[in-house]
């Protein structure tokens, strides 16, 4: 009823049903960023570009700074431009390769590009240096690589990534659904209960992050 009367009063504001319903969706879109955050952000991708092409100029002017070009990599990996921030990790090896972050970041380009191989063990590299690198992330990027391929050393990976971040909702998600592709649905259901459950407990400040995820297991564990 509700929003029946906020399309009505739309309405009446600016004379036209078609732009109240536009408005309508901007209105939902904002709400469900702000406190789901299921969709995709819309201004994300052009911040991020903006950024790109600032450090690409910083490094026209200075070729040899290597911050730029870890955080330029970092912008391409987000942007899901692995081959591109690879080349750029591959160049500044000798000078990060004491540096957790560098590893993981390189992991995670070849096993996005489909080098398992050489994903794995970029990300064990990056752990054995800081086992809590990224909160954790190396271990849930390497469980999703091998979820089809290898579904018990996704198990394993996922299992090692909650003994490092407890709090993750994400974590018990992706076990579920490996579980699921194993077929134990008793098992994935557990997952998706205990990452409910886990959500229940955590502090609101970390709910923000982690309710989408929560919500994911809710979906799952009703499906």
């Amino acid at each position: 009823m509700s929003k029946i009367l906020l399309f009505v009063g739309l309405t009446w504001l600016f004379g036209n049903p078609f732009i109240a319903i536009l408005v309508l969706l901007v209105i939902f879109y904002v709400l469900e960023r702000r406190f789901i955050g299921l969709s995709p952000s819309l201004i994300r991708p052009f911040r991020r570009n903006n950024s790109i092409s600032k450090w690409k100029r910083q490094l026209q002017l200075s070729p040899h700074d290597v911050s730029a070009k870890s955080e330029l990599a970092r912008l391409l990996i987000e942007g899901k431009r692995y081959t591109q921030a690879r080349e750029i990790l591959l160049g500044i090896e000798n000078q990060m390769e004491h540096s957790a972050e560098y590893w993981s970041d390189r992991g995670t380009c070849n096993l996005a590009l489909g080098q398992l191989e050489d994903g794995e063990r970029e990300m064990i590299r990056a752990l054995s240096i800081s086992r809590k690198v990224k909160y954790g992330q190396p271990y849930l990027r390497l469980a999703e690589s091998f979820s089809k391929s290898d579904p018990t050393k996704a198990i394993a990976y996922l299992s090692q990534f909650k003994e490092v971040n407890s709090s993750s909702c994400e974590a018990f998600y992706r076990l579920g659904n490996v579980y699921e592709s194993l077929g134990n649905s008793e098992e994935a259901r557990a997952a998706f209960g205990e990452g409910r459950q886990l959500y229940r407990t955590l502090p609101k400040y970390m709910r923000r992050h982690e309710r989408k995820w929560a919500i994911r297991c809710l979906l799952k564990g009703r499906s």
